[in-house]
């Protein structure tokens, strides 16, 4: 046992060594043998002149390992071309429309037939009449009554519009949602159809208002361009997407309208660059990959964005040691990310912070993912919250809201496994001075956010709202589709709840259950970084309390869930939408 026990600690500090010197840990398993190699030879030789030449050779092997990481497998993205429709809000008779492929939104109540099965709603009926009474047979024939998610199609040729589509809006026609489901049923049956241009209206717009009618129709543009659009860069074949022009018949027309679906293609544009981000794997977006992508964003947007990229002694320098201590056993180094938005023309109202998790991989640590249901091969989308705070970034350098500024944070890291990581027990201090015993080295999200709100506030801003992929226990409350969020503050509540209401994602606030504290103490540190099992998304946004300013607004997002769409097996862009809306109630 003894001798078993000197022999196990000597295998240790050889492999420590040649962490030490590499500071790499991508393959960590795999170098093991090669440290007990190393380390028997050395015990051969007691020259210090072969000591220095294994060593050095070690060091530089995996020094040239890491900076490799990040095309490991050879792979990278292939150029995209994201979907660029144009809409245009017209005024015409849809029976008069010429193009590829008219739609129609119908809810099921406008699917009634008189006695004679002919259509009651007004536009159908003439829209059946000029088909010689094709439209009604062949939704009786397929059984279409106007559900969500329903759709039928018919070719049509020697009339002005080659195809059209019936597309289910289900029993309310009031939920942003059902509109956006609209767009996407336009982008699909347009795909199928290989259309350029389509065409789409309602059936019946009675009890819309104007103001209404604008939210639908910016609804169904958002939902086409995420229709259209199929994140192909790491497919060997792909097709470019045919359709480029959608008119929208009937919802209206003038500047504003205009504006509103200018408006749903900015905001799309951040959503698209949030999903390639979570899709991307971790092999191509490494910690410092997405840094690019953020200076390149402010790039773009020079006039409004600025970026500021913390390197690892920076960070020391600002004392993140709970940030820097999940980072530590990886061989890709971390990057600490900060783009600050200033309005055009610098009159500056109100300062928000949007922080996001960006965990680029998270292997969880020495309390590794195992065994069925731990998606490990997901840990890819660990980084969620980032691309959500990412992209509302990237639609915020089009929109360009005044009066308000917006600094956007990621402590972006990969939680790995090596000599020089974090282990269960270890002591981390964040930069607010807090200490953290580590309990488990696979509940890193929170420990990055600490240092990641700590930086936030420094910042004088009034709000922040933090995104992060933290618990399963949110999924296991609330189901993959819905986020949960957490705040000590009613009114930020409710202006999420409305940003929320107005782009049809869904959130759910939860307790912010202060004598489950308890279960978060430590014997020997301030606190601990997971309590037990129960109510584990409570917890965890606890913890994250302990690192907000007491005058700064504070407002937690759990999107565990809907960051991925298990379906699709792709990322969602959750959160974009919800964010942009906030951040342009505060600055009005």
């Amino acid at each position: 046992m003894a001798t078993a026990a000197v022999a196990t600690a000597s295998l240790l500090a050889a492999s420590r060594l040649s962490h030490a010197a590499s500071s790499s840990s991508f393959a960590c398993p795999r170098r093991y043998p090669a440290a007990i190699l190393c380390f028997v030879r050395l015990q051969r030789r007691s020259s210090s002149n072969v000591f220095r030449r294994r060593f050095c050779r070690m060091g530089h092997s995996a020094a040239a390992a890491a900076a490799t990481s990040a095309s490991l497998g050879l792979t990278k993205p292939n150029a995209v071309e994201i979907p660029q429709i144009i809409f245009a809000a017209k005024e015409v008779d849809s029976v008069e429309w010429e193009g590829d492929i008219l739609t129609v939104a119908v809810s099921e109540n406008d699917m009634k037939k008189d006695q004679d099965s002919k259509f009651v709603n007004l536009i159908l009926k003439k829209l059946d009449e000029k088909v010689s009474g094709l439209l009604a047979e062949a939704s009786a024939e397929e059984d279409f009554s106007g559900k969500s998610g329903q759709s039928t199609v018919l070719r049509l040729p020697g009339l002005g519009f080659k195809r059209i589509g019936l597309l289910g809006l289900g029993s309310s026609s009031s939920k942003v949602s059902a509109y956006r489901g609209i767009g996407e049923a336009v982008a699909a049956v347009a795909k199928v159809a290989q259309a350029s241009n389509a065409a789409v209206c309602l059936a019946s717009s009675d009890g819309l208002s104007e103001e209404s009618k604008v939210i639908a129709a910016s609804a169904i543009a958002s939902g086409t361009v995420l229709g259209v659009f199929e994140d192909n860069r790491f497919k060997s074949e792909s097709k470019k997407p045919l359709l480029k022009t959608v008119d929208i018949i009937g919802f209206g027309s003038g500047s504003e309208l205009d504006q509103k679906l200018k408006y749903a293609t900015d905001v799309c544009s951040g959503v698209i660059f949030g999903i390639e981000l979570v899709n991307a794997p971790a092999n191509v977006l490494t910690p410092g990959v997405m840094a690019e992508e953020a200076s390149k964003i402010a790039t773009s947007y020079s006039d409004v964005l600025t970026a500021t990229i913390l390197d690892v002694e920076q960070c020391k320098e600002l004392k993140m040691g709970s940030y820097l201590g999940v980072a530590a056993a990886s061989s890709n180094a971390p990057h600490f990310i900060h783009l600050c938005y200033k309005p055009p023309g610098g009159d500056v109202k109100r300062k928000l912070a949007i922080v996001g998790k960006g965990l680029t991989f998270d292997s969880g640590g020495y309390n590794i993912k195992t065994g069925p249901g731990c998606s490990i091969e997901l840990m890819k989308f660990d980084m969620g919250g980032a691309a959500a705070a990412l992209g509302t970034a990237k639609a915020l350098g089009q929109i360009k809201p005044p009066g308000v500024e917006v600094h956007f944070i990621v402590a972006a890291c990969e939680n790995m496994i090596s000599g020089t990581g974090m282990r269960p027990g270890d002591i981390l201090t964040a930069s607010n001075g807090k200490t953290i015993e580590v309990n488990n080295t696979d509940a890193e999200g929170r420990l990055t956010l600490a240092d990641a709100l700590v930086y936030a506030c420094n910042q004088g801003i009034e709000k922040v709202v933090d995104l992060a992929t933290l618990t399963g226990a949110c999924v296991v409350a609330l189901g993959p589709n819905i986020a949960g969020f957490f705040s000590p503050n009613d009114d930020l509540a409710k202006e999420i709840d409305a940003a929320a209401e107005a782009t049809g994602e869904k959130f759910w606030r939860m307790p912010l259950e202060e004598s489950y504290w308890e279960s978060m103490k430590s014997g020997v540190a301030d606190m601990v970084n997971t309590g037990g099992r129960q109510g584990g998304a409570i917890t965890a946004a606890l913890f994250l309390k302990q690192f907000v300013d007491e005058k700064v607004q504070w407002l937690h997002i759990d999107m565990a869930g809907p960051v991925w769409n298990d379906k699709k097996r792709a990322a969602t862009g959750f959160g974009v939408s919800t964010l942009v809306e906030w951040v342009l109630k505060n600055s009005q």
